[in-house]
């Protein structure tokens, strides 16, 4: 599992996980201390990531003394991206560190191609996927990693189909464990992932169907003080707004109809407050206070990390159980 805190890998060690990739640099002694005591179960496999040399020493000083061997991959990133050493030199240079540290195993290399933007943004994010597997390559040609197989991980969730036929080479089939990581497709979205699945559609003509959204935020219609203009009890407490705001969905009225809702995707969000929602109201949509609306979201793990619990239901709509979210 593909996670991106000592903390999230505490809560996935405590439902059972036993297998992490930690997407991110594991920094600072109290989130050391949490990896340390995990790795106490011999069972428990662990990676993260790391791209300067000062991270390397303290994860070696942190792990030798409490007699840990810790797995470490090196992150490959892009100038002006976000973490991730920025060209080979770099990251042999850090590779030799890893290997200077006796607590330290190198098992990979990892990439991030979500900050490549612009309007030449494929060619960009084809190019960086060629040099991690070229990366990846020269470490193992150079005898660096410490796993007869090492690890290559790449994607979010917009252009994984560019990876996966980066990583689909012989020369990384053969060698490496390639590892994908578009976390979003658990859930999927009515806003950015939706539109970024569209375009794997297009560049894919193979694929025959898209990923379909499965979380939404329901809310009661809790005013309206004008025509056409309806204020929901929904807000930047409840959904997420960063990249999009809610997608009106269906109109459900409690107490009338337990039947699937009448479609409402013509009314329109057009501003959230910290509790509230600003909705346009369609024209023949004849909405009363105290109705339920399903909103769809955009960008879903800031929709999650507001709330503690959800439900799952099935296809009518019906609760099968309650879910913990851990975020």
């Amino acid at each position: 599992m593909t996670l991106a805190t000592a903390i999230q890998t505490q809560a996935a060690y405590a439902h059972g996980v036993k297998r992490v990739l930690m997407a991110n640099q594991l920094v600072g002694a109290p989130n050391m201390a949490v990896i340390a005591g995990l790795l106490a179960d011999p069972m428990f496999e662990f990676h993260c990531m790391v791209d300067h040399p000062d991270n390397v020493a303290a994860l070696g000083e942190f792990f030798a003394a409490r007699g840990l061997r810790l797995n470490v991959m090196i992150e490959y990133g892009v100038p002006g991206g976000r973490c991730g050493c920025r060209n080979e030199a770099q990251v042999l240079a850090l590779a030799d560190a890893v290997q200077a540290q006796p607590a330290l195993a190198l098992t990979g290399i990892e990439g991030y191609e979500g900050v490549i933007h612009g309007d030449q943004a494929i060619t960009g994010i084809k190019a960086f996927a060629a040099s991690l597997v070229s990366l990846a390559v020269d470490l193992q040609d150079k005898g660096a990693f410490a796993l007869d197989r090492p690890i290559v991980t790449a994607s979010g969730s917009a252009w994984y189909d560019l990876i996966a036929e980066a990583f689909d080479a012989q020369a990384v089939r053969e060698r490496f464990l390639s590892v994908l990581r578009p976390g979003s497709y658990v859930v999927h979205d009515h806003g950015i992932y939706k539109d970024a699945q569209c375009c794997v559609l297009d560049r894919r003509a193979e694929l025959s169907e898209a990923l379909r959204p499965a979380l939404e935020v329901w809310a009661h219609v809790q005013s309206m003080p004008e025509p056409g203009f309806a204020v929901i009890a929904m807000g930047k407490r409840d959904v997420a707004y960063d990249a999009g705001l809610p997608n009106p969905l269906l109109r459900f009225k409690p107490g009338v109809s337990s039947a699937p809702g009448d479609d409402v995707s013509a009314c329109k969000v057009t501003a959230v407050m910290d509790q509230h929602a600003f909705m346009t109201v369609a024209a023949g949509c004849e909405l009363k206070v105290g109705d339920i609306i399903s909103f769809g979201t955009s960008h879903p793990c800031l929709t999650f990390d507001k709330w503690r619990s959800g439900c799952l239901v099935d296809d009518d709509l019906r609760v099968i159980e309650p879910f913990s979210t851990c975020f």
